[in-house]
């Protein structure tokens, strides 16, 4: 069985097929799912994605490019919901460069309050980071980010940057990405990255792997990346996929 540890099943591109996908997952086996929020919006949508699929965990947070909206009143709420028994984490949350809002400020300012907010509830986080490499571990090693744990979601930064996230011991999100013919830098950190701290992920409906590059991303196009990945390692898919499987249990503390 396959674990999706950041989908975001949630999402608009899904809305004429959601139920049909998803009650297709178990015979293609994909196990287990964690669906990520991204804004308040999201966060609601995914907290109802929990209730009705006993398969699907969540993650409740505001996405740099959403921070904007957050405020005492909101925040507030989002605490609240990491006591439900299916939130498994805090995220995604971090930093996004790329583009030029929200100010930078105030995407540090919030990252650096919802790795507190991990650390008071006890939860893992899921981190998003592009283009802010060093900001983002910087505000993580300021605020002991390894306190809380988590994962370096959608790594794509070098072999170099993941030995710091490793000696933090975080775990590192690998999807469609890894089946690009331009992906060497990624290509050489999973080599370089202990297969007992990758998780698999589609961050769907972005990012499919080749052979479906450019079309909507999900969970059933897993065995492309667990294929890449046990090349890379030069060990059995079947290898992949169990210690994945136990590693994303592990990174989100899912006991069943």
């Amino acid at each position: 069985m396959i674990f999706d540890s950041h989908a975001h099943y949630d999402d608009e591109a899904f809305d004429g097929d959601r139920e049909q996908l998803l009650a297709s997952m178990k015979d293609n086996e994909i196990g287990c799912i964690v669906n990520i929020g991204a804004s308040i919006e999201s966060t609601k949508a995914t907290i109802a994605l929990t209730q009705k699929y006993d398969f699907i965990y969540g993650a409740v947070g505001v996405h740099p490019q959403s921070v904007a909206e957050l405020n005492e009143e909101n925040f507030l709420w989002l605490r609240e919901q990491c006591t439900l028994p299916k939130i498994v984490a805090v995220g995604e949350i971090g930093l996004d460069y790329y583009w030029d809002e929200p100010d930078r400020t105030i995407q540090k300012e919030w990252f650096a309050r919802q790795i507190q907010l991990a650390k008071e509830v006890k939860l893992p986080i899921v981190v998003h980071s592009r283009d802010a490499a060093k900001d983002t571990y910087d505000i993580m090693k300021a605020e002991k980010a390894e306190d809380a744990g988590g994962v370096i979601h959608c790594f794509s930064y070098t072999k170099e940057t993941a030995r710091d996230y490793l000696n933090m011991d975080y775990y590192f999100g690998i999807g469609g990405v890894i089946t690009f013919s331009n992906a060497k830098k990624l290509k050489e950190a999973v080599e370089y990255i202990p297969i007992e701290k990758i998780v698999l992920e589609t961050d769907c409906p972005y990012l499919a792997p080749v052979p479906y590059r450019g079309k909507r991303n999900s969970s059933l196009n897993l065995p492309y990346v667990v294929e890449t990945i046990a090349q890379l390692k030069n060990m059995e898919k079947e290898e992949v996929e169990a210690i994945t499987w136990q590693n994303a249990k592990n990174l989100y503390r899912i006991q069943s």
